[in-house]
């Protein structure tokens, strides 16, 4: 049987999933240097119980000594729940075998990825978590608070500690992220017998602002498609308004132009125009309809007054035996153009060449 995905894992989990990532190792070289390295130890053990009491589940990568989630576990099932999960990524040869301490009921979950190389899926399974605990650590340390404030993924590091999760806090204070600068100041203040509980309480506070966060993204984007929508519903109507008046202009075959006939002429042509102007608009990387109702009407005024214009200077008694219906089968194609084209009609008359609007029927 195949072991579930981290994202399958999450989305049948209501318990907020948090991943401890960090090293301790006494043997190597951190930059920053890490501090105080027992009292370090000490801390991982006080945030895995605060973590327990907090109903969140945990997100480990390995059980030897020197990491910091392997402390936080021992911490973490120190607490008498049995609802406490711990969930183990590791590679497809390797097992999880913790040191735990007597009695301890934490459920424990091994999520084995099919390769041997760590890199990928330690990157994916952070991607999925929904909050990360940073605890001294080294360059795979920052790779992973940068991703997490680059992904909008809560992230707590412990800086008083030293190590990678120091230089975190200060990216966290350069970088826009669902962290105060109040609670960014917190995580740089000295370890105390309160910490435990307040880092639990940031990592909600963080959780919290970004679950309203895409909430309003999400209304955000139900609004612009109803926007989206809402536009092309009236690009329909005007076209079909602008091919009404084909058939509503008054009178077969030529005629004086009345103010019935003359509204028809230039108002069929201008929604056909905007509704064009709407189509394109829809296209487009940040629609605007209001914008494309602006533009296309002006093009389309401009186009057809023209070639209007073009019209009566050629032949000044045209309105007194004017064609309308006849008119209209080019003027509305013509809005409609000039409307989803206004990008080129206005550059046309930048340019003072009306050539292609002034051609006669």
């Amino acid at each position: 049987m195949n072991p579930p995905s981290p994202d399958a894992v999450s989305a049948t989990d209501s318990r907020p999933r948090i991943a401890v990532v960090g090293s301790l190792d006494a043997r190597r070289e951190y930059d920053p240097p890490l501090r105080d390295l027992d009292r370090a130890r000490a801390a991982c053990h006080e945030l895995g119980r605060a973590l327990a009491l907090a109903s969140y589940d945990l997100v480990v990568f390995s059980d030897r000594d020197h990491y910091a989630e392997t402390l936080v576990v021992r911490g973490y099932a120190a607490v008498a729940t049995r609802k406490g999960r711990v969930e183990a990524h590791r590679a497809r040869h390797q097992e999880y075998t913790p040191e735990l301490p007597e009695g301890a009921s934490v459920r424990i979950t091994t999520v084995r990825d099919i390769g041997d190389e760590w890199e990928v899926p330690f990157y994916r399974t952070l991607l999925a978590a929904d909050g990360i605990v940073l605890v001294g650590g080294g360059r795979s340390t920052r790779v992973a608070g940068i991703l997490a404030l680059a992904q909008g993924i809560p992230v707590t590091p412990l800086a008083a500690f030293g190590g990678a999760a120091e230089q975190v806090r200060v990216d966290m204070a350069r970088s826009e992220h669902h962290a105060t600068a109040e609670h960014v100041q917190v995580l740089g203040e000295s370890w105390s017998a309160e910490s435990a509980r307040r880092v639990t309480g940031l990592l909600r506070a963080q959780m919290e602002r970004r679950v309203e966060s895409r909430r309003r993204e999400r209304r955000s984007r139900r609004l612009d498609r109803w926007a989206e929508s809402g536009g092309l519903v009236a690009a329909i109507l005007l076209l079909l308004v602008a091919l009404a008046a084909i058939v509503l202009v008054p009178g077969p075959g030529p005629g004086p132009a009345g103010t019935a006939t003359l509204a028809l002429l230039l108002g069929a042509p201008m929604c056909a125009a905007v509704s064009g102007a709407l189509i394109r608009d829809s296209f487009g990387v940040s629609p605007s309809a209001l914008r494309a109702c602006a533009r296309g009407l002006g093009a389309g005024a401009v186009a057809v007054l023209t070639y209007v214009a073009a019209q009566l200077l050629t032949a000044p008694e045209l309105l007194e035996g004017l064609d309308a219906r006849r008119l209209l089968f080019f003027v509305v194609p013509m809005g409609f153009t000039a409307g989803f084209t206004f990008d080129l009609v206005f550059e046309r008359l930048r340019r003072g060449d009306p050539k292609g609007t002034t051609s006669p029927p």
